[in-house]
């Protein structure tokens, strides 16, 4: 399936009851800077356009939040921010609601972008709330867009089997070749 194709599917966000969901993506590379993220993001973008001009058409309000970019390092990074012993309220506070306000918002999100997904070892906990993340979406049958540098088969020894299980179900993987292009826009 070619990324036109997959962007191709996203009107199926207006049939209900459809018996085909929109599949999930696997977007990986060894390499980082190969454009998983920047790709991830414009079909971010597509999917904000199809909600936006499908709803119009269909005269119908267009979703109040039709998607989300859930940059996994940071909401680890803020999971971390609340977890450590003598972290002060001040940082530890705003670190844990920003956190719970963004698996609230990952769990039920027509359209997910979940990047960077693996790069640093988790906790216990930490992997219990992406697993309830992603679980939520994939009974929902709700699109998801990873980013990795993991390839997907190799997913489940950074994390558990039952995760990478859920995370392939109903998810074609993409893999992107090459060196970082990272510094060369400027050049």
């Amino acid at each position: 399936m070619a990324l036109e194709e997959y962007v191709a599917t996203f009107t199926r966000q207006f049939d209900s009851g459809s018996s085909v969901p929109v599949k999930s993506l696997y977007l990986y590379s060894a390499t980082p800077g190969t454009g998983k993220t920047t790709t991830a993001a414009a079909l971010l973008n597509e999917w904000l356009t199809v909600n936006y001009i499908g709803s119009l058409q269909r005269n119908r309000q267009a979703d109040e939040r039709p998607a989300y970019f859930l940059d996994v390092n940071a909401w680890q990074t803020d999971y971390n921010a609340f977890n450590r012993p003598r972290v002060p309220d001040e940082i530890a506070a705003p670190a844990a609601a920003r956190y719970y306000a963004a698996q609230r918002i990952a769990q039920t999100v027509p359209f997910l972008v979940a990047d960077d997904l693996g790069v640093r070892d988790a906790s216990e906990a930490f992997r219990a709330d992406l697993h309830t993340v992603i679980n939520a979406r994939v009974a929902a049958e709700l699109p998801t867009v990873y980013t990795s540098n993991i390839p997907l088969a190799e997913l489940g020894s950074l994390f558990d089997r039952r995760l990478a299980d859920r995370v392939r179900d109903l998810c074609v993987e993409f893999t992107f070749v090459g060196e970082s292009k990272r510094g060369l826009r400027n050049a």
